[in-house]
């Protein structure tokens, strides 16, 4: 171990992973993305109930995950430079306003309208509890990074099944029965900005010297080629989950003829997957290195996602079960790796990562779905199966946790 960093390595074995806070923003993490996961579950029935096609079906996602992509960097930005502890329950009130907004829509603009203010709410929440994970993480950024997120999966995979029992046989109006989530998160998120504000005003003994060492040795220019792959690698990851989170539904009742019931759960099911996925992949990440859970992650599902347009309805939920629960695995492990390779920058990388993000997934929805007008549903699954090839892209990242391992205590 090089003398230099010896009386830094200490810093990071004293400070413990405060699990209340952990928690606490993943149980508002999933509150905020369960509301959020109701517009893409309700795409059936307001399909029927506007008359819309696919191409507006997609309008709907790149409303709100458009807002939330340009945003959330910018968010991020502005808040590494000062931090805002009780911006956390405003980004609740922003999802808050448009659930209200969305059960009461009469046109397919206000639909549009509430979807967008969704949007904004998780261009606030998402980069300032991005921080707040990293403070609470105790050196096990990944843990904390996966807790976090795992909460929002969790979330995205109630929507569904709240949708198909709820809101579906009761109707539109019945939406603004789920503000209460809303009222609650932004109660507790009240809480988490109270301990973040304490956090600020005391000394930090909690400073990775090792990885900002081992980062400051990466050329800029590798760093830059490192962000550009991890984007890439976030497209194809991202482009592919579009296709099941927003079109998994019509997929199964077009091929198998299910009902929007029996779809919705097959798609709760696969957003399970990615929920479990997103909880392994941080820890391992801690363990094995971020890069090597990256390759596994993307590349791993290529032959899954190959199989899946030919399966029959078993087997398709077979494949898409194990396709979340291996593709999630990746994102704690590339918005750690980016914080290493830009230390310094936790609301910028997480704001600008997430709202890639939902950039990613609104653009790539309302693409697929102009091109399910032109061919088929059907189509659309053999063309994205190719997707997961993009992550040979991993073999240029350089190694991070080399470095990192040789800096830590044996």
């Amino acid at each position: 171990m090089p003398q230099a960093i010896r009386p830094s390595v200490p810093a990071m074995r004293t400070e413990s992973t405060v699990f209340a806070v952990l928690l606490s923003i993943s149980f508002c993490h999933l509150l905020n993305d369960m509301v959020q996961s109701l517009i893409p579950s309700l795409y059936p029935m307001f399909k029927a109930d506007f008359g819309l096609d696919f191409a507006r079906v997609g309008l709907i996602t790149l409303a709100y995950q458009s807002t939330a992509s340009v945003l959330q960097p910018l968010v991020g930005l502005y808040t590494d430079r000062r931090p805002m502890p009780y911006s956390l329950p405003i980004g609740v009130a922003f999802t808050l306003l448009g659930l209200l907004l969305l059960s009461v829509a009469p046109s397919f603009p206000v639909l549009l309208l509430a979807s967008g203010l969704v949007g904004i709410g998780s261009s606030v929440f998402h980069p300032e509890s991005t921080r707040v994970a990293r403070m609470a993480s105790g050196g096990r950024l990944g843990l904390a990074q996966s807790v976090f997120q795992v909460g929002g999966n969790f979330g995205q995979s109630l929507g569904p099944l709240l949708a198909a029992f709820i809101i579906i046989p009761h109707g539109q109006r019945s939406i603004a029965w789920f503000s209460g989530a809303s009222l609650l998160g932004m109660g507790l998120l009240t809480g988490v900005g109270r301990w973040y504000s304490r956090q600020r005003s005391m000394p930090q003994p909690h400073r990775r010297s090792g990885e900002w060492e081992a980062a400051a040795r990466l050329p800029p220019r590798t760093v830059a080629r490192a962000l550009i792959v991890l984007f890439f690698l976030v497209f194809s990851k991202y482009f592919y989950l579009a296709s099941l989170t927003s079109y998994y539904t019509f997929y199964l009742i077009s091929k198998f003829h299910l009902s929007v019931q029996n779809a919705q759960l097959h798609l709760f099911v696969f957003l399970g997957a990615v929920a479990t996925g997103t909880l392994i992949g941080g820890p391992v990440g801690d363990r094995i290195g971020r890069k090597s859970v990256i390759w596994v992650s993307i590349l791993g599902v290529l032959p899954f996602t190959l199989a899946l347009p030919y399966a029959d309805l078993l087997w398709t939920g077979v494949l898409t079960f194990v396709i979340g629960l291996v593709i999630a695995s990746a994102f704690s492990a590339i918005v750690v790796y980016a914080q290493e390779l830009v230390p310094g920058k936790v609301g910028t990388i997480g704001g600008l990562f997430f709202g890639l993000a939902f950039g990613i997934g609104g653009i790539s929805a309302a693409a697929l779905g102009a091109l399910a007008d032109l061919t088929s549903i059907e189509f659309v699954y053999q063309v994205c199966a190719f997707l997961p090839a993009i992550g040979l892209l991993t073999g240029l990242l350089p190694d991070l946790d080399r470095p990192l391992r040789r800096l830590a205590p044996v």
